[in-house]
């Protein structure tokens, strides 16, 4: 299966304005991008490109006064397979954790677990650890938050979102990881391309999409608290702890964000 992918974004500053971005494939899926995909932009700015901490692929660039565009379009190939549904994957003890996956136990600046502890466990601490408990979380956030666009707030931490009980797929991943991490299941924030493969079309705006990942039996596995069902054609950009690390694009300095567009087509051929 081949995805078209894509984004368009305008920004207007008033100065010059140092920007980071994260708008590009993982690693992990650049061997799957067919060859002729570039990122552009209307001033032919150069990108200072670099590795964070996490493995994801960052730039750094600054924009001038007026405005920028920032857009990039590629063809992805898929297996066109749905998210692995594995019921056995088991939950391993704290000890034998490689240590590279504690650090997604801790809380973060949006899965604040320590006021969400107490409720996890009454809630989940008698389901049988691995894949079940885990799934036992998704549907109790996917049943728990109304999606709603037009409530979107960057500054809303897992808790929050529990008690509104509202928000976007960011809100649900949030909820979900912080749960995850306060039953001892390793848990962090992903984001990239999902769109409307296999399913109806959703009539909402299309958007970078939020989904989360565990470790369980020895791997990594997707979870989608929005969703709650298996999907078709996720293509990752970045992972992290929450969604402070993998932000699209962080500025610094004032600017206004004019237009934000993203596609993500499965590209039909005869």
């Amino acid at each position: 299966m081949l995805i078209k992918v894509g984004y368009e974004l305008l920004y207007d500053c008033p100065q010059f304005t140092p920007i980071l971005s994260m708008l590009y494939l993982h690693p992990s899926r650049m061997a799957d991008l067919i060859p002729g995909s570039t990122m552009t932009n209307n001033g032919g700015l150069s990108y200072d490109l670099y590795e964070d901490s996490f493995g994801n692929t960052c730039g750094r660039l600054i924009l001038p006064p007026g405005r920028s565009m920032l857009s990039w379009s590629g063809v992805v190939a898929d297996s066109g397979n749905p998210d692995p549904v594995v019921p056995g994957a088991y939950q391993h003890p704290i000890e034998e954790l490689p240590p590279e996956t504690i650090v997604y136990l801790l809380a973060s600046r949006f899965c604040d677990i320590e006021w969400l502890r107490d409720f996890a466990w009454s809630q989940f601490g008698s389901i049988t650890p691995g894949w079940a408990r885990v799934q036992a979380i998704c549907d109790f956030v996917h049943g728990h938050i109304k999606f709603n666009y037009m409530a979107a707030r960057v500054t809303r931490t897992a808790t929050e979102a529990f008690n509104e009980q509202t928000g976007v797929c960011r809100d649900f991943a949030h909820l979900a990881i912080a749960l995850c991490r306060c039953v001892n299941v390793p848990a962090r924030y992903c984001t990239g391309y999902l769109g409307d493969i296999g399913v109806p079309k959703d009539r909402s705006p299309m958007d970078f999409s939020a989904w989360f990942e565990v470790y369980l039996g020895g791997r990594w596995y997707t979870f989608d608290a929005r969703h709650n069902m298996p999907r078709i054609g996720r293509t990752l950009i970045a992972r992290g702890r929450d969604a402070t690390d993998v932000a699209i694009t962080t500025t610094f300095g004032p600017n206004l964000l004019a237009s934000f567009t993203v596609w993500t087509d499965e590209v039909v051929t005869a």
